[in-house]
């Protein structure tokens, strides 16, 4: 192995992201990696796009704010996660059961193989699923469900170690939480979003 974590902590990691990921080549461990895509940016950008566009279509005005909510939450989720990606390099779990490399450090790359931290479907997933519940709380147990099973899929894929993926639904419900925050001091000022407001 090309490199080695330099901590105890990392070092369980590392071992807890290699033992959970050991069928990651199993035909249904792929089919629930594509599965999991549903929690990549691209398909949660359009999910809240359209959530917002079908409210104020419809003069649904629950609708709309939940679409503009979630919206808001996954940018600043996914503002946050790109920032540290690129602060910060580690490889992914798949890359060290491949090709035997790991390594983690201070200055982020644009290669995917080595953007390991933090999970950014971790993130979207869980600001878009506390931003649904928020919304619609009487569906806030499928949402969890939904972003848990997505975030979960990052690692038995191999394509995160567990501290990203929790790192990364930190990240997500933070935002999800400032966002809500910064809406509500807004509106009680009497202040309108500028973001589709």
């Amino acid at each position: 192995m090309t490199g080695s974590p330099t901590n105890r902590i990392e070092a369980a990691d590392v071992a807890a992201g290699l033992k959970l990921a050991r069928a990651k080549d199993h035909s249904a461990v792929r089919a629930l990696a594509r599965a999991s895509e549903v929690g990549s940016w691209q398909s949660l950008l359009a999910l809240s796009v359209g959530t917002l566009a079908w409210g104020t279509i419809a003069h649904d005005r629950r609708l709309a704010e939940a679409g503009r909510h979630m919206l808001q939450a996954g940018i600043l989720a996914s503002l946050v996660k790109t920032s540290l990606k690129r602060t910060v390099h580690r490889t992914r779990p798949n890359v060290l059961m491949d090709e035997g490399i790991y390594a983690r450090g201070w200055s982020g790359t644009n290669v995917g193989p080595w953007q390991s931290f933090p999970s950014g479907h971790s993130a979207l997933s869980a600001a878009v699923a506390c931003a649904t519940a928020r919304a619609y709380p009487e569906i806030k147990g499928p949402a969890y469900a939904a972003a848990a099973g997505i975030i979960a899929a990052q690692v038995v894929r191999g394509a995160h170690f567990p501290a990203d993926v929790l790192t990364g639904a930190l990240i997500g419900v933070t935002a999800e939480a400032a966002i809500h925050k910064l809406t509500h001091r807004r509106r009680r000022l009497g202040m309108r979003w500028s973001l589709f407001a």
